[in-house]
C-alpha cells in the first residue's frame, strides 16, 4: 500500500510558506536596496510547489488557493519593505514599524517605489499562480 499524504499538510504549510517567503523577499530587498519584484514569480512557484503536495486538490481549487496566496505574499512583502524603510530610520523597531504604517501611506509609497517593471513581475507571478494548475492537470494521468 503506497503511503498517503495528509490532505491538511499543504494547508498547514501554506501560511508558513507565505510569511517565510515574504521575509526572504524583504531581506533581499533590504540588502540590495531595490524592490526585487522578481521574487513574486519565485514566490508563486514556491506556493505552487507546496500545493502540489496535495495531489487530491482539484486544479480549480489549487489555482484559486495559489493566486490568493501569491497576492497575500506580494502584499505582505511590499508592506514590510515600505514599513521598514520608513519606520526604522525614524526610530521604530522593525516589528513596531509594521504596525504603524497606514494603508493610505503604504499605497502612496508603493506607487512611488514601484514602476512598470515591478507591475510586470507581479502580473507574471499571478499568471503563473492562476494558470499553472490547469496546465499541470492536463499532463497528469487520470487515477
Amino acid at each position: 500500500m503506497p503511503p498517503t499524504r495528509s490532505v491538511w499538510l499543504p494547508w498547514l504549510l501554506l501560511p508558513l510558506v507565505v510569511f517565510g517567503f515574504a521575509a526572504l523577499w524583504v531581506l533581499a530587498s533590504l540588502y540590495s536596496g531595490r524592490q526585487c519584484s522578481f521574487m513574486a514569480v519565485v514566490g508563486a512557484i514556491d506556493v505552487l510547489w507546496v500545493l502540489g503536495l496535495a495531489p487530491s486538490l482539484r486544479p480549480g481549487l489549487r489555482a484559486v488557493a495559489a493566486t490568493l496566496s501569491t497576492v497575500a505574499l506580494i502584499a505582505i512583502a511590499n508592506w514590510a519593505i515600505i514599513a521598514i524603510n520608513v519606520g526604522v530610520p525614524l526610530g521604530s523597531g522593525t516589528i513596531e514599524a509594521l504596525g504603524k504604517l497606514g494603508v493610505h501611506h503604504a499605497q502612496t509609497l508603493a506607487g512611488i517605489a514601484n514602476d512598470w517593471r515591478d507591475a510586470v513581475w507581479v502580473v507574471i507571478a499571478l499568471a503563473i499562480a492562476g494558470g499553472w494548475p490547469a496546465i499541470s492537470a492536463r499532463r497528469r494521468p487520470a487515477p
